[in-house]
């Protein structure tokens, strides 16, 4: 590997942490300030409504969500998705990284699952509701918490699918010794 694909690496490996660990920053900056109702009274008509907090949470899910994807998108683009670019030559590096780029993929979309369906519920919760029942419900705890461990997961595994990868692509692949076939026998039958 040459210096100009060292610090190419380099550069890759510090925006997948620096997108991974903002990802994780706004996931637990969701949680944090998830919305949650009291009961309020209309003194005007006597209803009943649930009235919710700031929406700031969904933004931080979605904010996550985004630079989640980011994360995900330069590592793809970076790999060519491992399928489109230089085959990777075989050995031990080639099945690592085939392992670590399907963890990775798992683990991302249950991160973007939590992230997007915590922020998506979260808004809906952040409107004037009718408390015809008299529960203001609220998004559960730890959907948000959910989707910053995955987003941690899948920050570290797309360390490790990279590293992989570059392995994979840069050394050569080991022949075992190839061996030449015995010509003891077969003299004298020509």
């Amino acid at each position: 590997m040459g210096e100009g694909e060292a610090r190419g690496s380099s550069l890759v490996y510090l925006l997948l942490i620096v997108l991974g660990l903002v990802a994780f920053g706004f996931a637990i900056a969701a949680e944090r300030r998830r919305s949650t109702g009291r009961i309020d009274v209309d003194p005007s008509t006597n209803a009943t409504y649930c009235v919710y907090k700031s929406d700031v949470a969904t933004g931080y899910g979605v904010g996550g969500f985004l630079f989640l994807l980011t994360s995900e998108s330069l590592l793809m683009g970076v790999t060519k998705c491992m399928c489109f670019g230089r085959p990777l030559n075989l050995g031990e590096h080639r099945a690592w990284s085939i392992i670590y780029f399907v963890s990775s993929w798992v683990t991302f979309l249950v991160a973007e699952a939590c992230l997007i369906a915590g922020a998506t519920k979260n808004a809906y919760h952040t409107k004037y509701i009718s408390a015809q029942n008299f529960s203001c419900e609220a998004l559960r705890k730890g959907v948000f918490i959910a989707g910053a461990v995955f987003v941690i997961l899948t920050m570290i595994l797309n360390i490790y699918y990279y590293m992989y990868f570059n392995k994979a692509v840069t050394t050569p692949a080991s022949h075992k010794a190839k061996r030449t076939s015995s010509n003891i026998g077969m003299a004298g039958y020509a």
